[in-house]
């Protein structure tokens, strides 16, 4: 019996609440996020193999969460069907190496899944970004599948609109603008209970890019009329 358990529990078919995110912890099966919050929250980060499912909007800062875990690792990053062009001169003062950056640009939703397919058995990839539309269960499962192949992780980035029904993810995030950074809702987790929303200061790494930062800015120039005119 005790076999046939742990021969289940390999295959991710028998849920032992959070006792089984911390074995994967234990075992080098997270990467930190580079967010000691997120971490708390994920208990430990990103999986490094698997399916993470983000329902985000587009330019709130997403790619953002997800840039300190890519810089941590050796192999490539394949971003496939990405909304718009990448900049790599802003990655790289983020401290990415864009040598180890593939951007795909495929014609059609049939061979982005492809792409990512192929990139994620490969082997060469540690990350896949991917942006899709709607996704079909097996469709997933075939993507799971080429990461455990591969040892890789796959980031579907969707519209909330997108995202009806459930996958069968690792993790699933829903994401939405915060004056700070994000907030974040853990909407399923392999191996643990789903928690509710909280926000993640993104403010000691980005600054500039929350509300705190430009209030800031705005009070500085109304500071000087004021002294020029003497209020």
């Amino acid at each position: 019996m005790s076999n046939l358990i742990e021969l289940l529990e390999r295959q991710d078919l028998v849920w032992q609440g959070a006792g089984l995110a911390k074995r994967q912890q234990q075992n080098g099966a997270v990467i930190a996020t580079g967010f000691a919050e997120l971490d708390k929250h994920l208990q430990g980060g990103f999986p490094k193999v698997g399916v993470v499912d983000l329902h985000t909007e587009l330019g709130i800062g997403e790619l953002r969460l997800l840039l300190p875990s890519l810089i941590q690792q050796d192999g490539l990053t394949a971003v496939i069907a990405p909304p718009a062009r990448l900049n790599a001169d802003a990655l790289q003062r983020s401290g990415m190496d864009t040598s180890k950056l593939l951007e795909i640009t495929p014609g059609s939703p049939q061979e982005a899944l492809w792409a990512a397919e192929q990139c994620l058995k490969s082997g060469a990839c540690n990350s896949v970004l991917l942006w899709h539309g709607e996704l079909q269960v097996h469709q997933v499962k075939r993507l799971q599948l080429a990461a455990s192949t591969g040892e890789a992780c796959l980031y579907l980035l969707r519209h909330e609109h997108h995202c009806q029904g459930t996958l069968p993810v690792s993790l699933s995030l829903g994401l939405s603008p915060h004056a700070s950074g994000l907030n974040i809702t853990i909407k399923k987790r392999r191996g643990g209970w789903a928690q509710s929303r909280f926000a993640l200061d993104m403010s000691s790494h980005w600054p500039e890019l929350t509300e705190h930062f430009h209030t800031q800015r705005k009070a500085i120039p109304d500071a000087m009329q004021q002294y020029r005119t003497g209020g």
